[in-house]
């Protein structure tokens, strides 16, 4: 009797590892090898200006279209939010002025959808150091290195199966920029950027 039960007993937990097994096994077949794929597609920095003083301050605007990616043949994506900040040599210089746009969508298997970013700092506080190394960029009318984080939700869908993931998205953007005019700041466009850093 005692045997019986050792036997049915492990039969339950053989076909428990062996039922995990198969979902740890699916799970990484269709999804980890198809992460999304993200580029910059064009950027313009315009109204660049700094205040150097006791406080320094910086104010910009910047438009920003990425480019995302599903690379995979079988799973769809929700994407339900994406939240996006700015960055200047790790000091943060804003989170987005608008949603992103489109804010939430749909995308299909092997497809691509542009999503447009845009920042409008406005006196935004930066330390000395930070301040003296943007300063050099913008009057050196070199190009000035930014670095775009964005935190993004999203749910891939595989027939019924939904899975829930929270990828983050890091674009290093380098916009030469030059004096626009006479008190207009500096400005400068990127046609094209490199592709993007996608951690999970």
């Amino acid at each position: 009797m005692s045997g019986s039960r050792e036997k049915t007993c492990c039969g339950s937990c053989c076909t428990l590892l062996i039922s995990v097994g198969i979902t740890v096994l699916i799970y990484w077949a269709i999804f980890q090898p198809h992460q999304i794929r993200a580029t910059v597609a064009s950027a313009a920095l315009s109204n660049l200006t700094l205040v150097s003083n006791a406080s320094s301050a910086v104010s910009y605007h910047l438009a920003v279209n990425v480019s995302l990616y599903n690379p995979s043949k079988r799973v769809n994506i929700y994407y339900d939010t994406l939240d996006a900040e700015l960055r200047y040599r790790d000091a943060v210089l804003g989170p987005a002025a608008s949603s992103a746009s489109p804010t939430e969508f749909y995308q299909r298997r092997k497809t691509g959808d542009v999503v447009k970013l845009e920042f409008d700092g406005r006196g935004v506080g930066v330390s000395g150091d930070v301040a003296g190394e943007l300063e050099k960029e913008e009057k050196g009318e070199a190009p000035v290195s930014l670095e775009l984080d964005v935190d993004v939700r999203v749910r891939y869908v595989f027939w019924s199966i939904k899975i829930r993931q929270k990828p983050r998205i890091r674009c290093s953007l380098s916009i030469p920029v030059k004096a626009e005019g006479p008190g207009a700041g500096a400005g400068g466009a990127l046609a094209s950027g490199d592709r993007c850093r996608v951690k999970y």
